[in-house]
């Protein structure tokens, strides 16, 4: 048997806590709103709760499934919510799965791992009593509120590591190899990110809908904040996107003008050793010329060698070719 969490309100406030998992339809009987919580669910473990809250059996194999995509499913007598946390880990995105089943009474959440942190979620509820009036829709804005907010943490993660990648890109010395490195793996959890992130604002979006009636209008307020926190983390994950993609091409761009420096330099050099090969080849024949067989035809030679290249060097350096 999974973990499991209890809590019943009545009247905004709260009556009962971790009671054990046949008393919910007693809470339910009497109008109480009651919040079930199981963690890491084995066979079986939802099998009780879905008779007593009439749970669709598709809805109950997706909800102990892994890795379903992120998604909001009507069903005749509850609605099927399931997202993702995150959480960035030495370089990637940790994710966790939560599935909740959404019905005027009650809100039962199911996770894959600890990824969630339920105190918090019990906190967040501890602190807004008033709000309890609201019904399930107080208990759901806490929980999307609380996964949004571990979205915005790891993006901001992610956006320090997109800087102290800049930085490498401009650093002296070879960083190449650790800049495609970081920057793959920056890649790959931008990707996993926007997977999770981007959905959530369809679902905020759907449980506002007025003919969902689950959103009750003193509430409104507040999902209206989530739905704009969801935003703005799909434009900044977008926007990080658009970012390591751009700090790839520079890295190309410079990769090619180091190039072209590289390549200038040697072109350069190249051209002021060829001039005193040319005059020692010159002087080196085995015929007869102006200073042969003479001690100033030598130092004519080297004096030709060193004006030549000290000429060909200052001409190259002035240029900024070496």
């Amino acid at each position: 048997m999974g973990q499991t969490r209890t809590r019943a309100w009545r009247d905004g406030k709260v009556i009962a806590e971790n009671f054990q998992t046949s008393e919910v339809s007693d809470h339910l009987d009497v109008g109480d709103m009651v919040w079930l919580d199981i963690c890491t669910p084995e066979d079986g473990d939802l099998k009780l709760i879905a008779e007593e809250l009439g749970l669709d059996s598709l809805a109950v194999e997706d909800a102990i499934s892994e890795h379903e995509r992120a998604k909001l499913d009507r069903y005749p007598h509850h609605l099927f919510l399931n997202a993702y946390t995150t959480r960035f880990d030495k370089g990637d995105i940790a994710v966790g799965e939560v599935s909740a089943f959404i019905t005027h009474q009650a809100l039962v959440t199911v996770r894959q791992n600890d990824e969630l942190d339920v105190d918090e979620l019990v906190s967040r509820w501890d602190d807004n009593p008033e709000l309890a009036t609201g019904g399930v829709a107080y208990l759901l804005h806490a929980l999307l509120d609380l996964i949004v907010d571990q979205h915005f943490v790891a993006i901001q993660a992610l956006d320090d590591e997109v800087e102290d990648l800049e930085d490498l890109l401009f650093e002296d010395g070879p960083t190449d190899r650790a800049i495609q490195r970081r920057s793959f793996q920056l890649r790959k959890s931008l990707v996993l990110l926007r997977r999770v992130v981007l959905p959530m604002r369809e679902i905020v979006n759907t449980l506002m809908r007025r003919d969902l009636k689950i959103v009750p209008e003193e509430l409104t307020p507040y999902f209206q904040d989530v739905y704009d926190h969801v935003l703005r983390a799909t434009e900044w994950t977008e926007g990080l996107r658009d970012l390591v993609a751009n700090v790839m091409d520079t890295r190309i761009a410079l990769q090619g003008n180091r190039m072209n420096d590289v390549m200038k330099k040697v072109t350069s050099w190249a051209a002021v050793i060829a001039v005193p090969t040319a005059v020692t080849g010159f002087y080196g024949m085995n015929v007869p010329y102006p200073g042969f067989s003479e001690k100033w035809g030598w130092w004519a030679s080297i004096v030709t060698v060193i004006l030549s290249s000290t000429g060909l060097y200052a001409i190259f350096k002035k240029r900024e070719w070496l």
